[in-house]
C-alpha cells in the first residue's frame, strides 16, 4: 500500500506558523509520527509552497503507483482550479485535509474549489486529521 500525502503553501513552517491555530507539531514531525504509526504503509511526504510542483506530483499519481492521496492544499483551497482540475484526472481516492477547523474560521476559508474532487474532506481535528486520512485510504482497498 502506497500513500503519497502532499501538502501546500506555509506547511512547511507548521510549529512556528500560528501554534494556537495549527499546533506545534512541525511537518517534518507529522511525517515521523505517520511513519511510525502506519509502519507497514510506504507513505511519500512531498511539500511545496507553489501551485505548479503540487500538480506535478498529482501527476505522478496517474502512473498507478499510489493507492490514494491526502491532500492539504492550504490556501490553494480556495482558488486553484488548477489542482482541482489535477485532483479530478486522479483515479484513486484523494481526501483534503485541513488541520483547523475551516469553517469556523474566516468566511474565505469556508469555500473548496478542490473538495468536490476529492472523496471526502477531513478539517479541524489537527495532526489527528492525517491519521484518518490515511486510515480512511487503508479501509478502501
Amino acid at each position: 500500500m502506497r500513500i503519497l500525502i502532499i501538502n501546500g503553501p506555509n506547511l512547511d513552517i507548521l510549529g512556528k506558523r500560528e501554534p494556537e491555530i495549527y499546533g506545534t507539531m512541525s511537518l517534518w514531525d507529522i511525517e515521523n509520527r505517520l511513519k511510525e504509526k502506519f509502519s507497514n504503509v510506504k507513505i511519500e511526504f512531498y511539500q511545496s509552497n507553489s501551485e505548479g510542483p503540487i500538480i506535478d506530483a498529482l501527476h505522478r499519481a496517474l502512473d498507478g503507483v499510489t493507492d490514494g492521496v491526502v491532500l492539504n492544499p492550504g490556501a490553494f483551497t480556495h482558488y486553484s482550479y488548477a489542482i482541482r482540475d489535477a485532483v479530478a484526472a486522479l483515479k484513486v481516492p484523494v481526501i483534503e485535509l485541513h488541520l483547523s477547523n475551516v469553517h469556523a474560521r474566516e468566511e474565505f476559508r469556508r469555500e473548496s474549489v478542490i473538495a468536490p474532487a476529492c472523496k471526502g474532506v477531513i478539517a479541524g481535528f489537527g495532526v489527528r486529521g492525517y491519521e484518518l486520512a490515511v486510515e480512511y485510504i487503508l479501509n478502501q482497498s
